[in-house]
C-alpha cells in the first residue's frame, strides 16, 4: 500500500497483521447509514463491490429518519416532495439487489492500517471489519440536541419533552408548546397545528432565524388565532411523574406567567460530535474531513469522505451533493479494491440489462429438476 499521510492514532495503533479470531472481510466499509451512505451501497454495488454499513443509530436513515422523518424534502431530483423517511425507504428498496450488510447500533471506534494494505475497523461492540476501501459518510457526526437549561428537564424527557418528531400522529389532540426560532421550530408549528388540540410557540425574542417564508406562514397562523406566540424564556416545568401540566415563562419585562401544555418540543439546534473519527489522523478542516474533488479521497489512500462530513472549496451541504460525491467515489474505489480491474463505465440502464441477461444465462445453465416418476 502507498505510504499513508496519517498521523496520531494510526501510528500508535497500527495493526500487527494478526487478524482477530472473528473478522469480516469485504470490499468496502461504509460508516454512516444516512441517505448518502445508502446511495454509496448502490454506486459501489454497480461496480460489483460488496459493502458493510456501520451506524450508531438502531435503524438506517441517519439524520433524515432520526430528526425529520415526516418533514418534506423538495430538492431531490424527480421527487417534487418526499419526507425524510420516504426517501430512506426508497433508497433501501433501491439498494436491496446489492444485499448490503448492516451493523446498526454500533459506533465505528478504531481504524487501523493493515501492513498488507487495507483497513481494519473495530466497533464499540467488538465487531471487526477489514476492507481495502473505507467510506466515511457520517453526516456531521453524531447529532445531539441542544438541551435547554431548565431545572429537572431530564425527568420529563421521553415522556412529555421530546427533541424530535418521529410521528406526527403522536401529537394528535395534545396541547403542544414548541420552543425555538429556527426552521425546525417554525416547520413543526405549521405541521402540528392541524393535528394538535392547541399549539403555542415560544421564542426569546420576536425575531426568527428561519426562512422568511416559514416566518410568514407562522405569523399568518398567529394572526388567524390558530397558534399562540409568546416572547420570553421557559424557567420552570410544572407537572408530576414526568408528565407536563404547564411551563412557567419569564418575558422581556421580567414578568412571569404560565402556559398550559402537556407536551414540550424544544428545538434549540444540534450539537455535532465527531466521536472517535476525530482522532483517526485524517486531515481536518474544523469538524469536517478534507478531501479532493476528483475522487473525494481523504489524506489517507483508500479512505473516502462524502456528504456533510467532508470539506472542500465550494462545498454545499445538501443531499444532492452527497449523491454526486458517492458516484465519483465509487469509480475511484474500484482500482483500490480490484487493482487489475477498471471501473465499469456503463450507464445504469445498460448495466441493468446486462444483469438481467446474466441472470437468464445462469438460470439456463442450471438443468430443471426432473419430475419424480410415479
Amino acid at each position: 500500500m502507498a505510504d499513508s499521510k496519517l498521523k496520531g492514532d494510526f501510528e500508535k495503533n497500527a495493526a500487527s497483521g494478526d487478524a482477530p479470531s472473528s473478522v469480516i472481510r469485504t470490499d468496502a466499509i461504509i460508516i454512516g447509514a444516512g441517505p448518502v451512505g445508502l446511495f454509496s451501497v448502490l454506486e459501489l454495488g454497480m461496480q460489483e463491490m460488496k459493502a458493510h454499513v456501520v451506524d450508531v443509530l438502531d435503524k438506517p436513515g441517519g439524520q433524515c429518519a432520526e430528526l425529520y422523518p415526516e418533514k418534506a424534502i423538495f430538492d431531490i431530483p424527480a421527487l417534487p416532495g418526499v419526507t425524510g423517511q420516504e426517501l430512506v425507504d426508497k433508497l433501501m428498496l433501491q439498494i436491496k439487489p446489492y444485499n448490503p450488510t448492516f451493523h446498526l447500533g454500533e459506533m465505528a471506534e478504531k481504524l487501523e492500517e493493515l501492513p498488507t494494505g487495507g483497513w481494519r475497523l473495530t466497533t464499540n461492540t467488538g465487531t471487526v471489519l477489514e476492507a481495502p476501501v473505507v467510506v466515511v459518510a457520517a453526516g456531521c457526526g453524531a447529532f445531539m440536541p441542544k438541551k435547554p437549561s431548565i431545572p429537572h428537564i431530564d425527568e420529563y424527557e421521553g415522556k412529555s419533552v421530546f427533541y424530535n418528531v418521529r410521528s406526527k400522529d403522536a401529537f394528535k389532540g395534545k396541547k403542544v408548546l414548541i420552543a425555538g426560532g429556527g426552521d425546525s421550530a417554525l416547520d413543526w408549528v405549521r405541521e402540528l397545528q392541524p393535528l394538535a388540540a392547541e399549539v403555542n410557540l415560544i421564542h426569546r425574542r420576536d425575531e426568527f432565524r428561519g426562512a422568511p417564508d416559514s416566518v410568514s406562514k407562522m405569523r399568518a397562523l398567529v394572526e388567524d388565532g390558530k397558534v399562540g406566540l409568546h416572547i420570553g424564556e421557559i424557567i420552570k416545568l410544572n407537572g408530576k411523574d414526568g408528565q407536563l401540566e404547564s411551563v412557567t415563562v419569564k418575558n422581556l419585562k421580567g414578568e412571569t406567567f404560565n402556559i398550559e401544555c402537556d407536551t414540550l418540543l424544544p428545538f434549540y439546534g444540534l450539537n455535532m460530535k465527531l466521536g472517535p473519527l476525530a482522532k483517526w489522523g485524517l486531515n481536518m478542516d474544523k469538524n469536517q474531513i478534507e478531501v479532493d474533488t476528483e475522487k473525494f479521497q481523504t489524506s489517507a489512500p483508500g479512505i473516502f469522505a462524502i456528504g456533510d462530513i467532508n470539506s472542500y472549496p465550494g462545498k454545499r451541504r445538501i443531499i444532492l451533493s452527497g449523491f454526486h460525491e458517492a458516484a465519483l467515489m465509487a469509480h475511484a474505489a474500484v482500482p483500490i479494491a480490484f487493482p487489475n480491474k477498471k471501473p465499469n463505465l456503463m450507464h445504469s440502464t445498460t448495466k441493468g440489462d446486462a444483469e438481467k441477461k446474466a441472470a437468464k444465462k445462469d438460470k439456463a445453465a442450471k438443468p430443471e429438476p426432473k419430475a419424480p416418476k410415479i
